[in-house]
């Protein structure tokens, strides 16, 4: 049996993936100017996140 969800979670759930995909495409495109190790780390780390987020909101 499958389960839909309502169309406002729907909507909801578009909102967050367009979010999420631009932070990833952001944040590659970020990685190849920052010089500053910290800061590299932490984009690595947003873009990592952000992959996963998407990975698991296209299950919805």
């Amino acid at each position: 049996m499958t389960k839909k969800l309502a169309m406002h979670k729907t909507l909801e759930v578009h909102k967050i993936l367009t979010l999420k995909t631009l932070c990833v495409t952001k944040g590659t495109a970020m990685l190849g100017l920052v010089e500053d190790e910290k800061l590299k780390k932490i984009l690595e780390e947003d873009v990592q996140t952000s992959t996963k987020a998407i990975d698991e909101l296209q299950k919805f």
